[in-house]
């Protein structure tokens, strides 16, 4: 067989393995949770974003087979076609009352709601204006829109008012900032982003990925955080993380809303969320409505995890949340830490280039409220070990 097409391809893994930038992605053999098997062995999870620890909890696990029973397995086609199902229409209704916006649309998954949301805000003759550290979804969706990028430094709300003053805008224009920065862990000034964005009549939008179901009361995200109902525009959220299961949220103003699912293309084209999928979802809001437990748990294992790391001498950066980076500087470096803490009993992937800046690999540490304390000692006298055996620490 001829493979002089795909050559470049194999040079380009080639001199990812050499740079120690290849990922090998491991198979898991066991349900999501604080512990997992893999090749046989069972590890300490610090890797997933199941942050409330609810992706295997069995009450999930039952509404989704109740779900099945009444209503089957798929949707059938798009919803603008086939018709919505009533049980992604409480979903929304849910979601929505849990998030205190106005109204609420669900997509396949929180990329797909970022590629539905911005292009059908903006276009070619308009003006983003995007941190410089936004999720590759909030790029893909950019680009897609055909709207100018202009891009402003991480965090700087100085450096976000100078783009704008000095960028001539004839058209729309829209601020998009992540909510929880999934890298550092560090949180958007979304309130003073918010005062711009009021001062200069711009629209506003949060992806709120990595706050969902862990900053905000109860859970209830970045703009509750802030206490800013009502004042952000849109709200783009996951279903996939802290809820444990899969799909995308938008929420935000009626009128939003009610132009994506005229304009949303993800929503237009693409068959909606599939029924185990929704009913464990709508499980999830069910949970975090009636308790705060899971959440303060979250709270009380990373401020736990966090002072104990630092105390060893590990760099965790920035953080502000959950996300505990253990900055490493090297991928090879980086590597051979994620190795080692696998050969020792702990699954924490190490992170390179191009998901972070060269020179910026780390192991990126996520902590779950499904990890006990004694957990949480046992990994660190791992992460201990392997720091100094590599001279880390």
């Amino acid at each position: 067989m001829n493979n002089q097409r795909t050559a470049w391809i194999n040079e380009e893994i080639a001199a990812l393995r050499e740079a120690g930038l290849f990922n090998t992605i491991r198979t898991i053999e066991s349900p999501m949770g604080a512990w997992v098997k893999i090749d046989g062995r069972n590890l300490l999870n610090f890797c997933a974003n199941n942050y409330l620890g609810l992706a295997n909890d069995p009450r999930l696990r039952k509404a989704a087979q109740t779900a099945i029973d009444t209503y089957g397995i798929g949707p059938g086609a798009v919803r603008s076609i086939a018709g919505t199902m009533s049980l992604h229409i409480e979903l929304e209704r849910r979601l929505a009352e849990f998030k205190r916006a106005e109204a609420c649309i669900t997509f396949q998954s929180g990329f797909t709601a970022n590629l539905a949301t911005i292009p059908a805000l903006v276009g070619k003759d308009d003006i983003i204006f995007s941190d410089e550290l936004n999720h590759a979804s909030i790029i893909d969706g950019c680009r897609l829109s055909r709207a100018q990028v202009v891009r402003y430094a991480h965090n700087n709300v100085d450096d976000l008012r100078k783009k704008i003053n000095e960028t001539p805008q004839n058209g729309r224009s829209l601020i998009i900032t992540d909510g929880v920065f999934s890298m550092d862990g560090d949180i958007a000034p979304l309130d003073k982003i918010c005062d711009i964005a009021n001062e200069h009549d711009i629209l506003l939008m949060v992806d709120d990925a990595h706050g969902e179901g862990v900053v905000g009361e109860g859970g209830r995200g970045i703009v509750d955080h802030f206490g800013l109902h009502g004042k952000v525009d849109v709200e783009v959220g996951t279903l996939s993380k802290a809820f444990g299961v899969v799909g995308g949220l938008v929420a935000g103003r009626q009128e939003i809303i009610d132009w994506l699912r005229q304009r949303g293309r993800p929503f237009l084209f693409s068959s909606a969320m599939t029924v185990p999928d929704v009913a464990a979802c709508l499980e999830s809001v069910n949970i975090l409505q009636s308790s705060t437990d899971l959440v303060e748990k979250l709270w009380a294992n990373s401020n736990y995890i966090k002072k104990e790391m630092k105390a060893y001498g590990f760099d965790t950066g920035v953080t502000e949340t959950p996300i505990v980076p253990v900055m490493l500087g090297e991928a090879q470096l980086a590597q051979d830490f994620s190795r080692r803490l696998f050969e020792e009993g702990v699954f924490a992937m190490s992170i390179g280039f191009p998901t972070v800046p060269q020179g910026k690999a780390r192991i990126r540490v996520m902590n779950s409220a499904a990890h006990s304390r004694e957990d949480l000692d046992k990994a660190l006298a791992i992460f201990r070990k392997v720091g100094k055996e590599l001279s880390v620490i």
